[in-house]
């Protein structure tokens, strides 16, 4: 069992840094670890498994679902690095350029009045 826990993490770790982007890690982690995830259905099984199974396969399912948020967690964040590096190469501003004329609003009111009376 041990050795299909040691599979299992080499090819949860080989998908998760082969991910392109975050939808696809989003589905990698789904079916790993969602409701019925590879590692969910092996995390269920421990309650049928006598006492003595459970003290070797619990640490190790333990390590190997936190093996996997981290790795899922350092993926995301370095896929979203790279977006926001895309997104800055992509956009530029010229900041050579002379500003854009701002149009000004109208007089008052009250001042328009005023400048009547006066004139």
């Amino acid at each position: 069992m041990i050795e299909e826990i040691a599979k299992l993490k080499d090819e949860a770790l080989e998908k998760i840094f082969s991910a392109e982007c975050e939808p696809q890690l989003e589905e990698i982690r789904v079916s790993l670890l969602g409701k019925k995830g590879s590692v969910s259905l092996l995390m269920r099984g421990l309650g049928q498994m006598n006492p003595t199974e459970k003290s070797r396969l619990g640490p190790a399912l333990n390590g190997l679902k936190n093996d996997i948020n981290n790795s899922i967690s350092l993926k995301k964040s370095e896929l979203r690095k790279k977006a926001i590096e895309e997104k800055l190469s992509s956009e530029w501003i010229d900041v050579t350029q002379p500003a854009r004329e701002r149009k000004s609003g109208s007089i008052h009111p009250v001042s328009q009045v005023t400048e009547e009376v006066i004139a």
